[in-house]
This record gives C-alpha cells, sequence and structure tokens, in this order.
C-alpha cells in the first residue's frame, strides 16, 4: 500500500515542517501522522489476513514434485 500520494499524508507532513519545532501544533501534526500510519498499517495487515490460505504442495506421485534446474 503505497500512502506517498496521499493529499491527507502530505498535509500532515507540510504542516509539521512549517511549524516551529517544539511547538503544539507540530507535536499534534506529528501524533496525527503517526496515528494515520497506525491505522493504514492494521488495514494492510488485515487485506493480508483475508488472502485465502495456498494449498498444500503434494507429497505423492510424480506431478509436480520435481523442478527441472537444468533448463
Amino acid at each position: 500500500m503505497n500512502i506517498a500520494n496521499s493529499a491527507s499524508v502530505t498535509a500532515v507532513v507540510n504542516s509539521a515542517s512549517s511549524g516551529e519545532p517544539g511547538s503544539v501544533r507540530v507535536a499534534a501534526s506529528m501524533l496525527v501522522l503517526k496515528q494515520a500510519l497506525q491505522t493504514q498499517a492494521e488495514g494492510a495487515v488485515a487485506l493480508l489476513n483475508a488472502l485465502p490460505q495456498q494449498p498444500a504442495l503434494t507429497t505423492e506421485g510424480n506431478i509436480g514434485r520435481h523442478v527441472n534446474t537444468f533448463v
């Protein structure tokens, strides 16, 4: 998930970088940015967990058990 071009992230970063270091505005902007990133990370994890599990590999027979690495 790419959030680099997100308008809300850009606005928060610009707001945080335009204020004086140590100000309440900068601290609040950074807190909002961290919360937004955490929310997006949780959403990404939920999407990954929603994917179906891969089927188990075959353990019997000749089909699908060997890879020809000579080619």
